[in-house]
């Protein structure tokens, strides 16, 4: 078994991916964001952590070189289909950022993740750049669409895992297989939370939310508040016995009549974070935060196989220099 592996994120956000990747086995060397509020969240649960708010475009890794995994969730609407899909077009894309700090710290692997609009048709000739980009770095990379729910989140929650290695760690990967097991309805899942306060329509409650989530969205700054996502969201969300018009401060009181809705608690645990995790700031931000997060649990999967492939590719090595020996 090898020494806890090391890792550098960017795009870190509230912590999703870092919180699955921590539970996988890598020690977080960096994380970097440039939103104050998730710096401060990071910082609040893990002080150990090494936490910088900047942009990655500003930020250099010769320091890191080496290190086994760089992680970053890059942003989602250049290639969202709820936004204009302007790919590398956009002044958000950071691929390209992404590149040069591959090339400045010669990870052994790379892990971004995105949307499934990423795979889009449209964006063919792009993905055919980067994995020019990518070879010529000396990388060998893949990408494929997961989804959430065949990992244990109760969330129609599709991500594009893109996953690069060097030439001696790729025969060994392998992208997670799913786990084979249903993930609890929204009613089960949210139950405790739900009736928390003594709601005395609890249980009915819970036989109607008797289906996984769609997809949690977070919104921008500028674009969106704490909602459950635009008009169709909200029907799919009726559907399970929710108003998703607006978060809730708290769980609905004994005599509450009609849909209840959602804490900001109860969307995180959706999303698969652990109750511990505090999120800082209000209602927006914090709704903001987890509903732009990378689901820990999908994460950790990922973790695992980039793990293996690690211990595999050292201890073949080790195997190879005992029997020159």
């Amino acid at each position: 078994m090898m020494n806890r592996l090391t890792s550098i994120e960017f795009c870190a956000g509230a912590g999703g991916q870092a919180l699955g990747l921590e539970a996988a086995g890598f020690a977080h060397q960096l994380l970097v964001d440039n939103d104050p509020d998730c710096v401060r969240t990071l910082r609040l649960n893990r002080p150990e952590w090494r936490v910088e708010q900047a942009d990655m475009r500003d930020v250099s890794v010769r320091a890191f070189r080496n290190v086994d995994l760089l992680a970053a969730g890059l942003p989602c609407p250049p290639f969202s289909v709820a936004g204009k899909q302007l790919g590398e077009k956009d002044d958000r894309n950071l691929f390209a950022d992404s590149l040069r700090l591959i090339a400045e710290a010669e990870p052994k692997f790379v892990l971004i993740e995105n949307v499934r609009g990423f795979l889009d048709p449209v964006f063919a000739d792009y993905r055919t750049f980067l994995r020019r980009r990518f070879e010529n770095l000396g990388y060998h990379v893949d990408w494929k669409l997961l989804q959430s729910s065949q990992f244990g989140v109760s969330q129609l929650r599709p991500r594009v895992a893109i996953v690069a290695a060097q030439e001696r760690y790729w025969p060994h990967f392998n992208f997670p297989q799913p786990g084979g097991h249903v993930p609890p309805s929204v009613g089960v899942l949210l139950r405790d939370l739900m009736g928390e306060n003594g709601w005395m329509h609890l249980e009915d409650w819970v036989q109607t939310a008797s289906d996984i989530a769609p997809t949690i969205v977070g919104g921008s700054k500028k674009h969106g508040g704490p909602d459950l996502g635009p008009t169709r969201a909200r029907k799919a969300w009726e559907k399970l016995g929710v108003n998703g018009s607006t978060i809730a401060d708290a769980a609905p009181p004994p005599g509450f009549a009609g849909l209840p809705r959602l804490t900001n608690r109860m969307v995180a645990r959706i999303q698969g974070f652990p109750d511990t995790w505090a999120f800082h700031g209000r209602k927006t931000t914090s709704h903001r935060q987890i509903g732009n997060a990378f689901p820990p649990p999908v994460a950790w999967a990922l973790g695992v196989q980039i793990r293996l492939a690690l211990e595999q590719a050292e201890s073949l090595d080790e195997n190879r220099h005992y029997a020159i020996l």
